[in-house]
């Protein structure tokens, strides 16, 4: 945390139970109403998914956060800190790094960084070795005197990232970060963002690429036509959403397959226990790991070969439907 940061913290924001939280938040362009009544809470630590097609209204979010566009209502709270009452106290525990920004071509990427460090009014000393912990951070120290407009767009996103984090925010804004990286960058990207996490940020990430937040978010909103649908810890969301997952066995001896269907038609947590094939059976399970265990042993006491037991969890993909088709039936 830079020192002209910590001057201005403000006591509400040691004591918010949300790192992000807005209330009844709605923009409008005109006749076109961006953003709907939308409330969201993010917790301190986490990382939030903020998912919707194109056009949802995630980056006009994502702007109202960083202090970028004016709501026509609502209430906006960053670490306690109301965004009407003292954006500038806001800004400083945000980084923002929207889905495309323009970057200073001729400049090192030390330089890049240096020149960020003095808009935030981190003394010479302090800003290079910043700077340099970031790059390394990042994995850009052996790129440190390249010119940033030669940087290949992987590694101006792993920049823009580390441009965030100049004046050591609790808050991380990332407007489709993931957006045109290769998957080695996108694994990169994944690390780092648990990495800070780690360290308490609160990271919030607006992207309709799910599989790229499968792995990572702790939590998720579902955005769509300018509406929040829904939000939840993700795993809470699932549950919801998906109270049973599809159990698969397969066997080695098709002759096993009436044996294994009348056992697994007997467990209470399975039910809608059918044939797949001449040797496999599938079922809806809504039990516990212990009942998983419970049942693969029955299988192998009774003399059934089992090959390969396998739950399939939902996907996002599979949640972001089911929510949105819920909605729209609603």
């Amino acid at each position: 945390m830079t020192a002209p940061a910590q001057e201005r913290r403000t006591e509400p924001g040691a004591e918010a139970l949300y790192a992000i939280e807005v209330e009844g938040l709605s923009v409008s362009f005109g006749r076109t109403h961006a953003l709907h009544r939308v409330s969201l809470h993010v917790p301190h630590g986490s990382i939030y998914g903020l998912v919707g097609p194109s056009g949802a209204g995630k980056s006009t979010l994502m702007r109202v956060l960083a202090t970028l566009e004016k709501p026509d209502t609502g209430t906006v709270l960053v670490d306690g800190v109301d965004l009407a009452i003292d954006p500038a106290a806001a800004r400083d525990r945000i980084g923002y790094l929207p889905d495309s920004s323009g970057v200073y071509g001729n400049l090192t990427v030390a330089e890049y960084l240096d020149f960020y460090g003095a808009i935030y009014r981190i003394p010479l000393g302090r800003r290079r070795q910043v700077g340099e912990e970031l790059l390394e951070l990042v994995g850009l120290t052996v790129r440190r005197d390249d010119p940033v407009g030669t940087l290949p767009r992987g590694m101006k996103q792993k920049l823009g990232l580390a441009r965030c984090l100049i004046h050591d925010p609790d808050i991380l804004l990332l407007d489709e970060p993931a957006a045109g990286l290769d998957p080695d960058a996108r694994l990169e990207l994944r690390d780092m963002l648990r990495e800070l996490a780690g360290f308490g940020k609160a990271v919030l990430i607006s992207s309709h690429l799910l599989g790229d937040l499968a792995e990572l978010c702790t939590h998720l909103g579902v955005m769509r036509d300018g509406e929040l649908l829904t939000e939840a810890a993700l795993d809470d969301m699932m549950d919801a959403v998906f109270p049973e997952s599809n159990l698969r066995v397969h066997l080695l001896d098709p002759g096993d397959v009436e044996t294994a269907t009348r056992l697994l038609a007997e467990q209470p947590s399975c039910r809608q226990v059918e044939p797949m094939d001449a040797s496999s059976l599938a079922a809806w399970f809504d039990g516990a790991e212990a009942d998983l265990a419970a049942i693969l042993g029955q299988l192998l006491r009774s003399g059934v070969r089992v090959t390969e037991f396998t739950l399939e969890r939902p996907t996002l993909e599979d949640l972001f439907a089911r929510v949105t088709a819920v909605e729209a039936d609603a």
